[in-house]
């Protein structure tokens, strides 16, 4: 007979903010990468880089409304610690963001590079929340509700939501910025496409 899985070990509060604090200083080191080399990204994130570039507004506090609205879909589908660490994780990556010129100084950035060592990272960041049954919000909100309720991939779903916003960027983008934009999307994904599948992780 085939051995039945170990029981699901829920994560304590400390491990759950660990994972926040950490998550959200990776991103907000990827977000340094993208701004400094122009480049956009997807979900509410993108949506705040293109209007932190339309407007000069700052991305933290622009980030940080985008994500208001999202709030009630959180607590009515996916429950109040969903959306209190979603909250929390959104409220400090928009500090970090904030923070990050006044300890980061870049001489030489290479948009290439940029785009997929910077995806990488959010990517990397996404998937940590994302198993500490958190998100940044926005996009991270509904992907993670269509995989919980219906199976669905939450890095296919966040691939579509982002290559649409990433594309509506060519108003305000030079189109090489977008296409370097696209293959970070893509590198972000992919990291969440391999590596959050359901059943797979049984952390809670």
């Amino acid at each position: 007979m085939q051995a039945s899985p170990p029981p699901a070990v829920r994560h304590t509060h400390l491990e759950d903010a660990q994972a926040l604090v950490v998550a959200t200083l990776m991103l907000s080191l990827g977000l340094a990468l993208y701004a400094h080399a122009g480049l956009l990204t997807g979900g509410t994130a993108g949506i705040a880089f293109l209007l932190h570039y339309w407007s000069g507004l700052g991305f933290g506090p622009v980030f940080f409304l985008v994500n208001l609205p999202f709030y009630w879909l959180a607590l009515r589908r996916m429950g109040r610690a969903f959306t209190v660490k979603t909250f929390a994780a959104v409220a400090l990556l928009s500090v970090f963001a904030e923070l990050q010129p006044l300890v980061l100084g870049i001489e030489r950035l290479e948009p290439l590079y940029a785009a997929v060592i910077g995806g990488l990272l959010m990517g990397t960041s996404l998937l940590i929340l994302f198993r500490h049954k958190a998100s940044l919000g926005g996009v991270g909100i509904v992907a993670f509700y269509l995989q919980e309720r219906w199976g669905w991939r939450a890095g296919k779903v966040q691939m579509a939501v982002d290559g649409v916003i990433v594309l509506a960027a060519f108003s305000t983008v030079e189109p090489q910025r977008v296409l370097l934009s696209v293959l970070g999307a893509v590198a972000l994904n992919l990291v969440l496409a391999i590596n959050h599948r359901p059943g797979r992780y049984l952390g809670m």
